[in-house]
C-alpha cells in the first residue's frame, strides 16, 4: 500500500501525530531501553535468536510473580475468588513459556555451538526470577541461593521468599481457618524446606472433592491449583527436551548435569495431595 493511498489516509485520520510533549506508545513501554538489550557477544546470527527467547522468558516470569504475590495475598485475606482468576493467568502464561521452546528448538546443535562458549558460565539454572517461582509455589532448598550471593538485593528477594510461607502453604492455612481438620503441625512447619505430603491435608481433599457442592470454593482453588502445575511440569519437560535437542546430555553451561538435572526436576511435586487424591477417589 503506497504512501498517497486514500483507504490508508481515511483510517488514519484523526490519528494523534505530534508527540514533542506527549507521551508517545514507545516513551510508555521504554521500548528504546528495551530494544536495544539485545547485546549478543559474537556476529553469529542465531545468537539473536537465544537472547530473545530468554529476556522474553523473563518478562512473562516477571508477570507470574506479579500474579502469584496478589494471588496469594487474596488467599490470606480469606478472599480466594480474586485469585482464581490470576492462577488462571498464571496458567495461561505457562502456555506462552511451552511455546517459545518451539521457537528455541529451530536452533540446531551446529548453530549452537558456533556461540555457546561465548555464554562462560552463565545459565538459566541462575535466573533469580524462575528461583523465586519455584520457591513460591514449595519447591524450596536454600542452596539455591548460592549463585546470588554476589548481588545483595537479588539474594534478599529469595531469602525472604524463602523464609515465607508458599502458595501452598497459604492455601492450607485458609482451608484450617475454614474449619476443615488440618493438622496443626502443617501450619507452624520450616518454610525453608520443601512441602512434605501429610495425610491430614490429603483427608480434607477428600472432603472437598467428594462434596463439591458443598465446598465449591475450596474445589475451584483445588483444581486452578491443579491446572497451574500440570502446566508448569508440561513447561519443565518441553525445556528439557528442547536441551536434549540441542546438546545432547552434555553438561550446561552453567555446571549443572543439563538433561539428567531437567529430568530430576520432573519428581517434584508442588500439590502432592492434589495428584493423590485422584488415586484414592
Amino acid at each position: 500500500m503506497t504512501e498517497d493511498d486514500p483507504d490508508q489516509a481515511q483510517i488514519a485520520e484523526g490519528a494523534h501525530t505530534d508527540f514533542s510533549e506527549d507521551m508517545s506508545y514507545g516513551d510508555y513501554l521504554a521500548l528504546p531501553k528495551l530494544l536495544g538489550a539485545q547485546n549478543a557477544l559474537t556476529t553469529r546470527h542465531d545468537e539473536m535468536l537465544f537472547i530473545i527467547m530468554h529476556q522474553t522468558a523473563e518478562l512473562w516470569m516477571k508477570l507470574i510473580i506479579h500474579e502469584l504475590g496478589a494471588a496469594m495475598e487474596n488467599i490470606r485475606r480469606d478472599d480466594p475468588q480474586p485469585a482464581f482468576k490470576m492462577l488462571a493467568r498464571v496458567s495461561r502464561i505457562q502456555a506462552q513459556l511451552i511455546q517459545q521452546w518451539d521457537v528455541l528448538s529451530t536452533l540446531t546443535p551446529t548453530e549452537y555451538l558456533t556461540f555457546r562458549d561465548e555464554l562462560g558460565h552463565s545459565s538459566g539454572f541462575q535466573s533469580h526470577q524462575y528461583r523465586t517461582i519455584e520457591f513460591l509455589l514449595g519447591n524450596r532448598h536454600a542452596k539455591m541461593i548460592e549463585p546470588h550471593r554476589h548481588d545483595p538485593e537479588i539474594l534478599g528477594g529469595l531469602e525472604s521468599v524463602l523464609n515465607s510461607p508458599s502458595l501452598y502453604d497459604e492455601v492450607i492455612a485458609l482451608l484450617h481457618r475454614r474449619g476443615f481438620g488440618i493438622d496443626p503441625s502443617c501450619l507452624k512447619r520450616d518454610w525453608r524446606k520443601p512441602y512434605a505430603a501429610d495425610e491430614s491435608v490429603q483427608r480434607v481433599w477428600m472432603e472437598i472433592y467428594r462434596a463439591p457442592g458443598e465446598h465449591w470454593e475450596e474445589y475451584e482453588l483445588a483444581e486452578k491449583l491443579v491446572d497451574l502445575e500440570d502446566w508448569f511440569q508440561q513447561w519443565r519437560f518441553r525445556h528439557m527436551k528442547t536441551v536434549e535437542r540441542i546438546i545432547g546430555f552434555k553438561t550446561g553451561t552453567g555446571g549443572t548435569a543439563g538433561v539428567g538435572y531437567l529430568k530430576h526436576a520432573l519428581d517434584f511435586y508442588f500439590f502432592p495431595e492434589l495428584w493423590q487424591v485422584r488415586t484414592k477417589l
